[in-house]
């Protein structure tokens, strides 16, 4: 139940990469044919990974993780279009590798604009436009958010930035493959993606370019990806990702119909078996797999081990940052209590969850609320 964390590698995926280990392990930069071979497998996964989101092959940049392209969208733009001005702006509920990005700018001399949203987690429009005539440069709004799954309209927003003539980079780690996206029609400048969310391998991602974006590369070395990411480029990983975005593309519209009618029969089981349990974020513009509840006088992290003891894996928050004790920002910026945070759990459904499984979760869970609501100093 902890898929937005990661998804495990789609056999069909690792039988696609094996041959980069082994036979046609060849770097790219090489003039040999070994290294040609090599070339020509990035490239044409480069071609794939266009096509599904609605861009030019040579739009395309492989990274090795969408840390690493969320960092290179904010601090490559914002460093390359100083002279512009120094303001950016980011929603208030970014992934942490935005949100410290921008942290970061701040500290060299950035002004950084942060946008609220409202009790369903969706932007706050009228924010986003007082910020945007500030004259900032670049703005940073996640698209299906990986903590309360709540999607943002891209489209909307893009359109206001581009009618401005300012950057607009979106992270779509946790949506692609659960959300059409179309950067042309969306007005996007900029995009993160992941491979290992959408049952590729840990080790590659992308990041979108618009043609005529100006970016400052953070990696300086041999020259790699056009200049713009230098290192050693991963052909294998980069392989098992096109091959997982070649699978989503003839699987993922059935795939996400079954996985919503499981999220579906989740919520409705929880909220209507458990007293003072609460959705978090809006149910309407929510990622398919995303199930956030906030369990009133319980804290996450007991639910959480108890649950691991029965064999059931979840997250108090985004994976990258559960094992810290402060409550989820995120859910604070919905205006949420720090104990209704503290008492947040969140699910997420992927491939191979079953009915079953879900069944096994509303069995097992209610006991669980009512073991710790028991010897809770909180009470309902």
């Amino acid at each position: 139940m902890d898929y937005a964390a990661t998804t495990p590698v789609d056999p069909r995926v690792v039988a696609k990469m094996t041959s980069y280990f082994t036979d046609n392990f060849g770097n790219t930069m090489s003039m040999h044919h070994w290294g040609r071979e090599a070339a020509e497998v990035l490239e044409k996964s480069r071609e794939t990974v266009a096509g599904v989101i609605g861009a030019k092959a040579g739009e395309i940049y492989f990274t090795g993780s969408a840390t690493e392209s969320n960092n290179l969208a904010i601090k490559g733009v914002a460093w390359a279009n100083r002279e512009k001005g120094k303001k950016i702006a980011i929603s208030a509920i970014e992934h942490d590798c935005v949100e410290e990005s921008a942290e970061w700018l701040k500290r060299e001399g950035w002004e950084v604009n942060k946008i609220g949203v409202d009790k369903e987690g969706r932007i706050r429009m009228e924010e986003l436009l007082a910020a945007v005539e500030k004259g900032v440069i670049m703005v940073s709004v996640i698209h299906g958010n990986n903590e309360i799954g709540v999607v943002q309209d891209i489209g909307r927003i893009g359109s206001l930035c581009r009618d401005r003539g300012i950057y607009f980079h979106t992270d779509a780690s946790q949506s692609l493959g659960k959300e059409k996206i179309d950067v042309e029609a969306m007005k996007i400048d900029l995009l993160t993606a992941s491979a290992h969310k959408i049952y590729g391998p840990k080790g590659a991602a992308v990041l979108y370019i618009r043609q005529g974006v100006k970016i400052e590369p953070w990696l300086h070395g041999g020259g790699h990806e056009k200049g713009l990411r230098s290192s050693t480029v991963n052909v294998a990983a980069i392989a098992g990702m096109a091959a997982a975005v070649e699978i989503y593309e003839k699987e993922g519209e059935a795939e996400n119909r079954r996985i919503l009618g499981l999220r579906e029969k989740l919520i409705e089981g929880i909220l209507g078996g458990i007293k003072g349990a609460t959705l978090n974020g809006s149910r309407e513009s929510r990622l398919v797999n995303n199930v956030n509840i906030s369990f009133a006088g319980v804290e996450g992290e007991s639910i959480m081990l108890r649950l691991d003891m029965e064999g059931i894996a979840v997250s108090t928050g985004s994976a990258c940052s559960s094992k810290s004790l402060e409550p989820s920002r995120v859910l604070l910026a919905m205006g949420r209590t720090p104990m209704e945070a503290h008492g947040s759990i969140r699910f997420s459904l992927g491939r191979w969850t079953t009915e079953e499984e879900i069944d096994k979760v509303l069995k097992i869970l209610p006991g669980i609320i009512k073991d710790l609501r028991a010897v809770s100093p909180f009470k309902l």
